[in-house]
């Protein structure tokens, strides 16, 4: 594991990035005062090494009828946590995964548009993997506050370890 820290520009450039990812390379330089080839060669860098990954954002509060879907999922073994969420991870609908610590395994997080879609899924997706055990759903009712900047929230501590490609 190499660890790569983001300088003060690096982090500039993502706060500028993070608020509207088409603000223009030539912009964002003539802000921090430097040269449009270190907006972009920083940009390349940070794309390059996994540490960034610029793309568009649905606004969910623009869709029909949303409801964020929390799907609680115990599984029969505790060994056979990564397999069940590797098998979750590769559906396109799940937007999040995670291995938990607490009363459940894993989390799995989708958007559904009604209860009888998130059943179908549940019965149709989730309870088809083996050593799913049991499940527990939540559905947002209201969305109160949705950052989709959560990863640049994360970023903070301005660290980030990737695995090295020699390794």
């Amino acid at each position: 594991m190499t660890k790569r820290r983001f300088d003060e520009i690096d982090q500039r450039i993502l706060d500028y990035l993070s608020r509207d990812a088409r603000t223009s390379n030539r912009r964002i330089a003539d802000e921090l005062r430097v040269t449009e080839g270190t907006v972009r060669a920083r940009i390349k860098r940070m794309e390059d090494e996994g540490q960034i990954r610029i793309t568009a954002i649905t606004n969910i509060r623009k869709l029909a009828n949303p409801a964020l879907a929390f799907v609680w999922i115990e599984v029969d073994r505790g060994s056979q946590g990564r397999e069940v969420a590797a098998a979750l991870a590769r559906h396109p609908q799940i937007g999040f995964v995670g291995i938990m610590v607490g009363r459940f395994d894993i989390l799995a997080i989708t958007m559904v548009q009604s209860a009888e879609q998130l059943s179908e899924f549940l019965h149709s997706t989730v309870h088809t993997i083996p050593g799913v055990r049991h499940t527990e759903c939540s559905l947002g009712a209201r969305f109160v506050k949705h950052d989709y900047r959560l990863s640049r929230i994360v970023t903070q501590p301005r660290t980030y370890e990737a695995e090295s490609e020699n390794a």
